[in-house]
């Protein structure tokens, strides 16, 4: 036997140590693979026995399921036994067969049954029959041997022709190759032989690394684009370390501007515990983060703990400083409000008393001692603001409330992060309102918020924000609404808009079913939406 590690990616071995997660992590998602593995072994007549042992890389956390059309399936040719009787052969009787290594005697003139040369070409889709080599995946202990045909191959990855019929080609019948998962394998393999994209949500980066080790990069470019449908704050901070490892730009981009929007969503995730020290470098780094400074310090501890699990160190604060090294002082400690500091990090014990002393100066002392730690506050992100309306009025019409729903329905362009809604105030001198807003999607509320706000009797908009900014994919219509509770002489916006363009997203607005005190897109309440894009 011999192996191919060299063949394609050149950080194969790397990509194989960062892609693995604790061991919690693996066991979940081995166990996936498991019932996976024992539903198809029923029907295989030859299968190894540690297939269902075989563990998966970390995966991403709640991913969308990929909605794609569904292409036919190659029918198995191989019944296990024809019928005396039975005058022609269904094709739908071996719809599913050649997916669990078949190896049965195929019917006559299995051939005929297929009208294109590619569903002809499917059958062969992980089946001894003509196979010429074949390839022992999968790390020890956790083995799955597939058969190939070297032809198929090649055609499908520059990678198998340099292997079989490139001046280097080794003329071998198994080959192993242990940096690749079989469930990711068998995914490139599928569409190879069937022209067909399969991909799941626990094995879409390992997938996504074994089109990149061959060379597949219209499969590669289909893993990108799963992991990009289905991106969220669970998931970015371990996408992001990904992203960075097989070089992808945009998906690399993508993940940064859900991590700066919902920064402290992403360093609560348990995702985050799971990223390496140099992701953990550059989220620390991070100038635009859109967090409170303790909520950084507090997750940096938190991936600490774990970081020394996955070493065999015992849980200590010396241990946790010690995994963090110089991380640490990448926390802007000094720009926390002084009630975290004092209640948080300064009793943690990860500071040196030194380090506390000189921080309490730094807050207190006209003279600021010198700090390793950076002591200035990040920037965060902008708000961007959308008016809807190109005019209000007052006192001529009094708008009332009474808890009636002022509700509104919006689309954009792009992925944008609502932030919250500017809300007009009272038209007669200063007052104070109770707002509870809320933001929906197809009923199901993603986001709301009970607070007040002061109006200072002016014609401007107030903001009111949602606890944690709410992610809003495009082309789909989402409900804004607020019920208000305070002075019933208030401004309302006239002359509404249907579109209005906010930088680089555009915004669509219509009519909610939802609005039980007459705001519409023409008038109303909620002026503002207030989002970071």
């Amino acid at each position: 036997m011999s192996e191919c590690p060299g063949w394609g990616l050149r950080c194969g071995h790397r990509a194989r140590r960062r892609t693995t997660a604790s061991p919690e992590a693996r066991r979940s998602a081995g166990e996936t693979v498991k019932n996976r593995s024992k539903k198809s072994s029923k029907k295989a007549n030859t299968s190894s026995s540690s297939s269902n042992s075989s563990k998966l890389p970390p995966v991403c956390y709640e991913i969308i399921t990929l909605k794609t059309k569904k292409k036919k399936m190659a029918a198995d040719i191989f019944p296990r036994k024809k019928p005396a009787n039975s005058s022609s052969t269904s094709v739908q009787q071996y719809h599913q067969q050649n997916l669990s290594n078949n190896n049965l005697i195929p019917a006559p003139n299995w051939q005929g049954l297929y009208p294109t040369i590619r569903e002809r070409n499917a059958v062969m889709f992980n089946n001894d029959l003509m196979a010429d080599v074949h390839f022992v995946v999968g790390p020890p202990g956790g083995t799955q041997r597939l058969p190939g045909h070297k032809y198929v191959l090649a055609v499908g990855s520059s990678v198998f022709h340099a292997m079989f019929y490139g001046e280097l080609a080794e003329d071998k019948d198994e080959i192993r190759i242990p940096d690749v998962e079989p469930a990711a394998f068998l995914a490139m393999l599928k569409y190879i032989y069937c022209d067909e994209i399969d991909l799941a949500a626990d094995t879409v980066l390992a997938t996504l690394y074994a089109a990149k080790k061959y060379i597949v990069p219209h499969l590669a470019r289909a893993c990108v684009n799963f992991l990009e449908t289905s991106l969220s704050a669970k998931n970015a901070c371990v996408l992001l370390s990904q992203s960075c490892l097989f070089e992808e730009p945009d998906l690399t981009q993508r993940c940064w501007e859900v991590i700066d929007a919902q920064a402290e969503l992403a360093l609560k995730s348990e995702g985050f515990c799971d990223i390496d020290f140099q992701t953990l470098e550059s989220i620390l780094r991070r100038e635009t983060l859109n967090a409170k400074e303790i909520v950084v310090f507090e997750a940096a501890l938190n991936w600490a703990e774990v970081e020394c699990q996955r070493q065999d160190l015992a849980l200590s604060i010396e241990n946790k400083r010690k995994v963090l090294g110089k991380a640490l002082y990448l926390i802007r400690i000094p720009t926390m409000a002084l009630d975290d500091f004092a209640n948080g990090a300064a009793q943690s014990g990860v500071l040196t008393l030194n380090e506390t002393n000189d921080i309490f100066l730094w807050y207190t002392a006209a003279k600021k001692p010198e700090l390793q730690f950076v002591s200035k506050a990040r920037k965060g992100l902008v708000p961007q603001r959308c008016h809807r309306f190109q005019s209000c009025a007052y006192r001529s019409n009094q708008w009332r409330y009474r808890g009636r729903c002022d509700s509104i329905q919006f689309a954009v362009d792009k992925r944008v992060f609502i932030a919250g809604f500017g809300l007009y105030g009272s038209s007669c001198g200063s007052a104070e309102y109770s707002a509870k807003i809320e933001l929906k999607r197809q009923g199901v509320v993603l986001g709301q918020n009970l607070s007040k706000y002061f109006s200072d009797g002016s014609s401007n908009t107030f903001p009111v924000w949602f606890e944690y900014p709410v992610q809003i994919e495009p082309d789909t219509f989402y409900t804004a609404s607020v019920i208000l509770d305070g002075n019933e002489l208030s401004y309302f916006g006239q002359e509404g808009m249907t579109e209005v363009q906010c930088g680089k997203v555009t915004v669509q607005f219509q009519c909610s079913s939802d609005s039980t005190n007459g705001t519409g897109v023409q008038g109303g309440q909620i002026p503002e939406l207030i989002f970071y894009a």
